[in-house]
């Protein structure tokens, strides 16, 4: 059981969700604050973990079954638990069943608005897995997908939509976007081979960086424009300074003729940076609520 864990554990890479988890806890955190004056109750912030577990492990799990046969040819994918015969496609469908129940129990004990948002938190997991085959621009529509985590984290709390969240959201949509831009240089002779579509292969390795480049400005734009839409203070202000340090950093590692550091700046850089943000929100936040 526990080696069968561990598989599916690594199927959906589960330390990935250290990309949006800590941006949706900003955004429940955030949002409690500029509409109530007070931080989320641990309850909910528990229910908003749950959710975001659901959400990514069907979200995962499904990509994994409707990617199957392109992973089993790419050398870099071989390995994964589906195409090596480690799960079946029975089972991953079981997972993911699962998954989204988890996801609905979760927003049920959240808001009504919460569930009302249900169906097109789905169909985004669903739609997501599915643009590859058609279009480039595949690499929004999952920023957009993630970035339902910290807008659905501020509603959750909040019960309505503001200026605020969505700029939030906008910014995440193109900070995600833009590191998976980088990510997917590494497999450009194999999506143009089979027929996949995204930027890079459509593009090119050197005009891709670019984008993910201009990408990660709007991230950028978006981030500081939260200071003036709240009442964050300087410790915010000194996040997302570290934030655009490592930014930075990221495109200054990964060159078009070197894409030997992809996974550093995918992983690593990635994940320091939302747990760098949450964690200067954070600290803005307490202190300003006393």
């Amino acid at each position: 059981m526990w080696r069968k864990t561990k598989i599916f554990m690594e199927m959906i890479k589960i330390e990935h969700t250290l990309f949006a988890l800590p941006f949706a806890f900003m955004g429940a955190l955030l949002g409690s604050v500029v509409v109530f004056g007070h931080l989320p109750s641990w309850a909910t912030i528990g229910w908003i973990l749950l959710a975001l577990v659901g959400a990514r492990s069907a979200a995962m799990g499904l990509n994994r079954v409707v990617d199957k046969v392109f992973d089993a040819k790419n050398p870099r994918t071989a390995m994964r638990a589906i195409p090596a015969g480690l799960i079946s496609s029975k089972e991953a469908l079981i997972f993911i069943v699962i998954s989204f129940l988890l996801l609905f129990y979760a927003a049920f004990h959240l808001s009504p608005i919460a569930v009302k948002l249900l169906p097109v938190a789905v169909f985004f997991l669903v739609f997501y897995s599915y643009t590859k085959r058609f279009t480039w621009a595949c690499h929004l529509v999952l920023g957009m997908t993630v970035a339902l985590a910290p807008l659905g984290g501020w509603v959750a709390v909040t019960g309505e939509f503001s200026l605020p969240a969505l700029v939030f959201y906008v910014a995440i949509v193109f900070w995600l976007a833009g590191f998976d831009v980088i990510y997917a240089c590494q497999d450009v002779e194999f999506d143009r081979k089979e027929g996949l579509h995204s930027i890079p292969s459509r593009f090119g390795v050197p005009k891709a960086l670019k984008m993910a480049r201009w990408f990660h400005i709007v991230t950028a734009v978006g981030l500081i424009s939260l200071y003036f839409l709240t009442e964050l203070t300087w410790v915010y202000l000194l996040g997302i300074i570290v934030s655009y340090a490592l930014l930075m950093y990221e495109h200054f590692i990964v060159k078009p003729d070197d894409l030997s550091r992809v996974n550093t700046a995918f992983f690593t850089m990635n994940s320091t940076l939302s747990i760098a943000v949450f964690a200067f929100t954070l600290i803005d936040l307490v202190v300003h609520t006393g």
